[in-house]
């Protein structure tokens, strides 16, 4: 079945298996209609990450439901749940190469011109041209 976009988060409660005296998440609600934009914006910290991983059932609610088209989440195809969505981690992944073999992965001879492009466009550029050789 497609994903039409809906997404409810319902009174959910959250505590990391590893630290269980920290309440992260309580009766957490948020309610994203098909097509709508939505920025998570707070303090580090605050609850934004784990939000993902809870959409993305990397860990489970303890109390309170998350829903996609209006369908816990709990009943739906993990590997469906998670290609419905597109994620880019806040924890950079660097292979043991130079900065401009980073950039340029997978493609082994692409132009300089094109690397320079790609670290210009990410607003890198400068701060390459800055480190020693």
């Amino acid at each position: 079945a497609d994903f039409r976009g809906e997404i409810e988060f319902d009174q959910v409660k959250f505590i990391y298996p590893s630290r269980p005296e920290s309440l992260v998440l309580n009766n957490f609600r948020l309610s994203i209609k098909p097509g709508q934009s939505v920025a998570l914006v707070g303090k580090s910290g605050g609850g934004k990450s784990t939000i993902i991983q809870l959409l993305l059932r990397f860990y489970d609610a303890i109390d309170g439901q998350v829903r996609l088209d209006g369908i816990n989440i709990r009943e739906l195809n993990i590997q469906w749940i998670r290609s419905c969505f597109g994620l880019v981690s806040q924890e950079p992944i660097l292979f043991d190469l130079t900065i401009s073999q980073n950039i340029a992965y997978p493609k082994e001879n692409a132009p300089i011109e094109d690397i320079i492009e790609a670290a210009t466009k990410a607003n890198i550029h400068q701060f390459i041209e800055q480190l020693p050789q």
